[in-house]
């Protein structure tokens, strides 16, 4: 790390990229009139420090306010490194009245911050809450906290406790400057001021918190203190003051009772008064100081500072600034009081400054800070130790140069680009700058308000190009006529920005905070902050005369030769620094930029050099080469002291042992945006500097090797170690510097908040989410460069404890110094940012922040040389082709990082996350692993297909095997490539991923209805599992949503198993007719039995049969799997159960049995729910009920099932038409239409009653019964429903079973009905009529026997016998014995005649 010289400093900027800075503006009207003639006072700047500010447990820890005042307006910001202040910035004017330079005085007490102001005309006091009070607890934890200035528009500015008019008498000097305040310990407001008879006026105002009154008093040479309450004495009547004592600058310090006054008089007396006593305690000519000079002691003096500055070691010292012309002169003295309460001044040094005009200067316990500014408004600012330093050489402050006069425009360069990029380069213009350029560029117009960095640079953008377009005449011009005109209205623009700029960057004062040694300079427009030098940088960056001072010591080296060698090495650097042009760095920037060989470029620089020395500065060059005795040595020790390379990464979590309020303390610290900007700025200018140094460096090694052996070296062999090391280290270190300088140049993008949130998504995958590295940025105010993005959310926190990891710093008495801090921060961030340091967390913190555009330029960069950490890049290159939609070039890069798994940090972490189960694996699995999720996770499959089967050549372990085979067959299978998923399923080594594999692949075809590939693949040793997998499937989803079983029978009939194909198909029909009832279902059934019978009739009959299904294998609950129990597990199948053999028979049955159901769901769908798995006895009752006697018929002699249910139907249809209304009539059409009548030629038109009755008829003469049943069941049917028999079917059903009828009407008490049957009945047997009962010859000796019904006969006539009083009854008895006994007659006599014929 290189050592640290706090003999110079280098100013930073402090303005962020960030829009104008809002004040808020407030308005006090002391209600004075402004004076006549006044005097228009110089601006002028303060700063003040809190007494805890370098306390690291305090809330006011790096907190400071600082001010700017102009004419009436009052500029007051407060601004803390560690957070960021809301409210922060106020405005106030004081009407009519001018705020004199240097007057206004801030102090604190325990719980408020005490303004005091004083103008030409008024004294005022602003009480404000003080931070301890508004945040009392040591621990806060806000990254943002509220400025005192918050409730200052709650002050009354009227109070007269709080504000006073000085007046006429004895009245303020005119034009005077000086003044000043202080509280007292009572808390009054004192305002010191010059009085008009040039004595001291003193204006006392009573505590804020108590009512009072305001008092006045003048301090007077004559040690006499007059008050005046309520009137005054004019000077004149006085006559005892003179203007020669009128004080030039007036200072004070506060005792516990007393107040000492110090005033610096136009007499070049340094007078001192106790405000206690009223009188003066001391005077003190300064003219006794100085060398003799008669002219300027008779003179008056008219620039005089004085300064007071108290340390316990010191006491109180006083610095003297005495003012003459052509020269100046600082003067220290310590205030040394002695017995009898008398006082003197006790001489400590003398210090003689330049001729340039001192605009500030800074008293410290050691040092004396002073800012000047020359003839030509450049700023000097020096200081030095006022005690040690013998030679009095000032220490040098290296001031941020100005920018450019002109901007460069290379040939192949844009003139917009170029000026653009110079305009908003960090550090260069103030945003107030650009804004007021920009007001005036476009002559008034609307007022800019709350531009963003972007959107003004597109304002400025579009302002130039408009004034270009306005100019142009021609409409016709060629290309360079176009650029001159760019060049030309740009750098007219940027003129106007310089004259801007160069009026905010006016000093106005020093501020040098002595409780952390910071120093800022405060300037119109910002303020800036001086950091120490290293020493490299002190000795390549001062001047001539301070370099010829280091002769004595050299801070690089202890060795006296080494040191002579340094400098004299230096001193060549130098030369070469100040001979090389603005075209000769240009050469070697774009060789870098276009990452071309340095070295080669430094040949090219060293030969313009040679060729252009007309000053002889080669040779002056060679001449001092000559005095150098080791140059190898002298050039190794430079590139070690620039070197920031270390071996191991820096240590993570080092504050984890500190207690939480020091870690709450440490976790803020430095953690504002001005605090990162500085940082920023101060990495950025040591890069800078490093960076011209190692070209210089560069350019004189290839002058050695051009000269050769014509120059010294010393030991032999020093050409060479030259030639083959030290140029190859010297160019990489000047890549290394020139990478820092681009990254801290480079600002950031602004990316949307829900880009980060994809982005930490993507990261999450790769189990580093919680990094705090890939953690985004979500509370940036204003543009940042990488570096400053960097800092902020990743570095700060992590330099923080390295600094203060040290276990026996006490840290809770830690006093925060800044000179230190900065350098011990710039030192690691730069060994985080140093290329070939092992670490990895800048390039991680871009990746988290999106920052791909600069991430792939940083990688860009270093590629050709850096040969750590290349790995990484790779991958986070990766990264960045991921999130710019270029795949196949991540994936290429992803795949040169995993040649480097186990060799770097990073990619060591980004397996460290994996699982166990990887964990077992290789490294370089493990790594692939990730990649593939992170592919994966952004929707790369086709690049995750590519890197598993090139990982699949490195896994040599069956698992790792499988588990890429299994990702393969699932990205191709997500692809469409079912082929390609088929081939990855057969080479997966694993059985159970396998099997997996295949499960999906079935689904996932069969979902996407691609059933032709699904079918047609081979399933080399897979045909069971295939079918296990598909009957599974088509037992475990819905029938009507997905097609397995159609699937299966496909996949069957494909490999020609008919028997299989057929009993899928049963099932399939089985489980439709259970768990879908409805038509569809049922079509589907009747479908499904006929591929059924088809497949069996497709086998030879002996082996046309299947095993009947299980019933576990279809549903047998709503909402139950088929092959699973309430549990979940697989349900055995019940212990005995037997095989059933159905055969095609049984399935012509099945399929009957459906294609019925099928068709009462379609004559009446709102019995699908019901037939879907009624038996066929429940189906003839539907078939029935519905009318469709057709199919009832035909489905009973399927099935073997009686017919007199069918024709009980029937019957009781004809009762209903026979009786019912016309809607029963109309209805009775839609059956009657669904059952085959036989054509009847008729004359006459036929009622649904007729058609019924006729299909009944003919149902009874085409299923005849030898006894009648269909006839006595229809007959039965009527009659119990008392409906008249109609006499077709008498007819028919006595021809067939006369006594069934007549047993019929004596059931239903027919008694005529059955009286007149048994009379024609015995008439037909005597042979009248026989042919009508079925009687082929009536009796006789020779026919066959007939006979009579004799016990229905007895029962009728006993029926009405027992009814006589029936006069009917009685005849019909009467004719029944009368009938009865002539055919005994003929029964006797046909006896006899066949006895005789036998």
């Amino acid at each position: 790390m290189a050592a640290v010289l706090e003999r110079s400093f280098l100013e930073i900027c402090g303005f962020e990229r960030e829009t104008v800075q809002r004040f808020r503006d407030i308005t006090v009207n002391p209600g004075v009139n402004s004076l006549p003639g006044a005097v228009k006072y110089p601006d002028s700047a303060g700063g003040f420090y809190y007494e805890e500010s370098g306390k690291l447990l305090s809330v006011t820890s790096n907190r400071f306010i600082h001010w700017t005042t102009s004419g009436d307006a009052l500029q007051l910001v407060e601004q803390s490194l560690d957070t960021n202040l809301l409210n922060n910035a106020v405005r106030l004017r004081i009407v009519n009245c001018n705020l004199l330079p240097g007057g206004v005085h801030l102090q604190e007490t325990h719980s408020h911050v005490i303004i005091l102001i004083v103008t030409n005309q008024s004294v005022h006091r602003l009480v404000l809450p003080h931070p301890a009070r508004m945040y009392r607890s040591e621990l806060v934890t806000e990254t943002q906290m509220q400025s005192v200035f918050t409730d200052i528009g709650k002050v009354d500015f009227r109070d007269p406790q709080n504000s006073y008019v000085i007046p006429s008498i004895p009245g303020q000097f005119p034009n005077s400057t000086a003044s000043t305040a202080w509280l007292s310990s009572e808390g009054e407001a004192l305002f010191a001021l010059p009085s008009t008879s040039g004595g001291i006026l003193i204006i006392k105002l009573p505590p804020h918190d108590v009512q009072g009154s305001v008092s006045i008093l003048e301090l007077k040479q004559s040690s006499v203190m007059q008050r005046f309450l309520t009137g005054w004495m004019p000077t004149a009547i006085r006559g005892d003051q003179g203007p020669s004592d009128l004080p030039l600058s007036l200072a004070v310090r506060q005792l516990e009772n007393d107040a000492f006054i110090f005033a610096l008089c136009q007499d070049h007396k340094l007078r001192m008064w106790s405000y206690k006593d009223q009188m003066c305690l001391m005077v003190a000519d300064m003219m006794e100081y100085m060398p003799v000079n008669r002219d300027v002691k008779h003179s008056s003096g008219q620039g005089h500072k004085l300064r007071l500055s108290f340390s316990p070691s010191t006491g109180l010292c006083l610095g003297v600034y005495l003012a003459v012309p052509k020269r100046g002169q600082f003067c220290v003295f310590q205030l040394v009081s002695t017995e009898s309460n008398r006082y003197s001044l006790d001489h400590i040094s003398s210090l003689f400054a330049t001729q340039e005009t001192l605009i500030d200067f800074s008293l410290t316990s050691t040092d004396v800070w002073a800012l000047w500014q020359d003839d030509e408004n450049q700023t000097i600012v020096k200081y030095i130790n006022f005690e040690h330093n013998q030679a009095a050489q000032w220490n040098q402050v290296f001031v941020q140069p100005p920018p450019a006069e002109e901007v460069t425009v290379g040939e192949e360069d844009d003139p917009r680009e170029a000026y653009l990029g110079s305009l908003f380069s960090p550090s260069q213009f103030t945003t107030t700058a650009l804004v007021k350029a920009l007001q005036i560029y476009r002559r008034g117009g609307e007022k800019i308000l709350d531009l963003s960095w972007e959107a003004l640079k597109k304002e400025v953008t579009v302002a130039v190009e408009n004034e270009l377009q306005g100019s142009v005449t021609e409409y016709e011009f060629s290309q360079e006529e176009y650029r001159q005109l760019q060049v030309e209205f740009w750098s007219k623009f940027y003129a106007c920005c310089l004259q801007y700029q160069e009026a905010l960057s006016s000093p106005l004062a020093l501020h040098v905070n002595p409780r952390t040694a910071m120093v800022c300079l405060l300037k119109k427009g910002y303020i800036s902050f001086l950091i120490p030098c290293f020493a490299v940088d002190h000795l390549y960056l001062c001047s001539e005369g301070h370099l010829s001072n280091e002769e004595e010591e050299t801070p690089v080296t202890d060795d006296p030769d080494a040191a002579r060698d340094i400098l004299q090495l230096v001193q060549c650097l130098r030369l070469i620094r100040e001979s090389v042009t603005e075209e000769m760095a240009c050469v070697m920037e774009k060789a870098l930029e276009h990452m071309q060989s340095p070295e080669r470029a430094a040949e090219q620089v060293l030969e313009c050099l040679l060729g252009s020395d007309h000053d002889n500065v080669i040779e002056d060059v060679q001449n001092k080469m000559q005095a150098i005795q080791n140059p190898v040595n002298a050039m190794t020790i430079l590139l070690r002291e620039m070197n920031y390379e270390i071996e191991t990464p820096m240590e993570d979590n080092l504050g984890a042992v500190q207690p939480l309020n020091v870690r709450m303390s440490l976790s803020q610290l430095f953690g504002s945006s001005a605090a990162v900007h500085l940082v920023g700025q101060a990495v950025c200018q040591n890069a800078m500097t490093r960076f011209l140094l190692c070209r210089d460096l560069l350019i004189l090694q290839q002058l050695y090797l051009h000269l050769g052996g014509e120059v010294y070296f010393g030991e032999d062999g020093q050409l060479y170690q030259l030639q083959q090391d030290l140029v190859s280290r010297t160019s990489h270190c000047l890549c290394s510097y020139y990478l820092v300088r681009w990254a801290s140049r480079c600002l950031s993008t602004a990316v949307p908040m829900d880009t980060l949130e994809a982005n930490l998504q993507h990261l999450s995958v790769l189990d580093m989410s919680d990094s705090a590295a890939l953690t985004p940025n979500k509370s940036v105010s204003s543009p940042q460069t990488v570096v400053e993005l960097f800092f902020q959310t990743v570095a700060r926190k992590r330099i923080i404890y390295q600094i203060y990891a040290q276990p026996d710093t006490p840290l809770t008495q830690a006093v925060l110094n800044w000179s230190e801090l900065i350098a011990a921060i710039s030192v690691y961030l730069l060994q985080h940012l140093w290329p070939s340091n092992p670490g990895f967390l800048f390039l991680e913190c871009m990746m988290g922040n999106c920052q791909y555009t600069q991430l792939q330029e940083h990688i860009r960069l270093i590629s050709p040389w850096c040969q750590v950490n290349v790995g990484s890049c790779r991958f986070v290159l990766g990264q960045c082709y991921l999130a710019t939609g270029e795949g196949h070039k991540a994936l290429q890069c992803f795949q040169e990082a995993a040649t480097e798994v186990g060799k770097e940090e990073f990619l060591d972490r980004l397996i460290g996350g994996s699982d166990e189960e990887e964990a077992a694996s290789a490294p370089r699995l493990q790594y692939y692993n990730k990649v593939l999720r992170l592919l994966e996770d952004v929707g790369l499959p086709e690049l995750v297909i590519q890197l598993s089967t090139m990982a699949i050549s490195e896994a040599t372990d069956v698992r790792s095997q499988a588990a890429l085979q299994t990702r393969i067959f699932k990205h191709h299978l997500d692809l469409g490539h079912n082929k390609q998923a088929y081939e990855a399923l057969t080479q997966n080594p694993d059985p159970c991923r396998q099997l997996d594999c295949l499960r999906q692949l079935v689904v996932v075809l069969c979902e996407r209805s691609q059933l032709h590939d699904l079918v047609e693949f081979p399933y080399v040793n897979l045909h069971d599992e295939v079918v296990t997998i598909i009957e599974s499937r088509a037992r475990a989803v819905d029938l009507m949503t997905h097609n397995y079983y159609e699937l299966l029978y496909a996949f069957h009939i494909n490999r020609h198993n008919y028997r299989k194909a057929g009993t899928v198909m049963f099932e399939y029909g089985m489980r439709l007719g259970r768990e879908v009832r409805t038509l569809n279902g049922l079509q589907k059934q009747v479908n499904c039995y006929l591929c059924a019978l088809n497949c069996l009739r497709l086998i030879r009959p002996e082996y046309a049969w299947i095993v009947q299904p299980v019933s576990g294998g279809v549903y047998e609950r709503p909402g139950a799997s088929p092959k699973r129990n309430y549990d979940g597990e697989c349900a055995a199948n019940p212990a005995g159960h037997r095989i059933e053999i159905l055969e095609l028979k049984d399935l012509q049955k099945e399929y009957i049995l459906a294609r019925n159901r099928m068709t009462l769901a379609q004559h009446d769908p709102n019995s699908a729910a019901i037939a879907g798995n009624a038996s066929a006895v429940e189906m003839v009752a539907l078939l029935v009920q519905a009318g469709l006697f057709d199919a009832a018929l035909s489905l009973c002699q399927t099935f073997k099932l009686s017919l007199p249910p069918v024709f009980e139907g029937l019957a009781f249809k004809c009762i209903k038409l026979q009786y019912g209304g016309e809607a029963i009539q109309s209805e009775a059409w839609d059956w009657l239409a669904a059952n085959q009548l036989s054509s009847v030629i008729s004359t006459k038109e036929s009622s649904a009653t007729d058609e019924a009755w006729r299909l009944l008829s003919s149902y009874l003469e085409r299923y005849k019964c030898q006894n009648g049943q269909y006839h006595r069941c229809v007959i039965n049917k009527l009659l119990s429903h008392g409906v008249p028999i109609p006499n077709w079917l008498v007819n028919c059903y006595k021809e067939i079973d006369a006594a069934g009828l007549l047993r019929l009407y004596l059931n239903y008490d027919l008694l005529e009905e059955a009286a007149e049957l048994v009379l024609e009945f015995v008439d037909a047997l005597l042979g009248k009529g026989h042919q009508y009962f079925g009687i082929e010859r009536p009796l006789s000796a020779t026919a066959p026997l007939v006979w009579l019904p004799y016990l229905a006969i007895d029962q009728l006539l006993q029926a009405l016998g027992e009814n006589q009083s029936n006069i009917n009854n009685a005849n019909l008895y009467q004719k029944l014995q009368d009938k009865l006994a002539l055919y005994y007659k003929h029964v006797s006599q046909a006896t006899i005649r066949r006895q005789q014929n036998t």
